[in-house]
């Protein structure tokens, strides 16, 4: 069953952090079967506070969603996104 992580960036805190990670975060895609659904696209909030932008990626499954996350190449990615915003991210099963 898929999988999708899905990132929420209520506010940027750091521009520069997030440049890094901006860089970093696709190299850290390589090698593992993911696909963009969405990312920071236009949004209509229609329930709860509004945020910056948001992100799905796709996965075969939850294991390869959190082999993709646990990886050294994001975890170090990811050391720039938490320094640079206030972010939300989860996995959620498909269906």
């Amino acid at each position: 069953m898929p999988a999708y992580v899905v990132m929420i960036r209520e506010e940027t805190s750091d521009p520069d952090e997030m440049a890094r990670y901006r860089e970093a975060a696709p190299r850290a895609r390589e090698g593992h079967d993911v696909s963009p659904v969405a990312f920071y696209g236009a949004q209509d909030v229609l329930e709860g506070p509004d945020f910056e932008g948001a992100a799905i990626l796709a996965f075969p499954d939850m294991n390869a969603a959190r082999a993709w996350y646990h990886s050294p190449a994001y975890q170090r990615a990811r050391r720039h996104r938490q320094a640079g915003s206030e972010t939300r991210v989860f996995i959620i099963d498909g269906v």
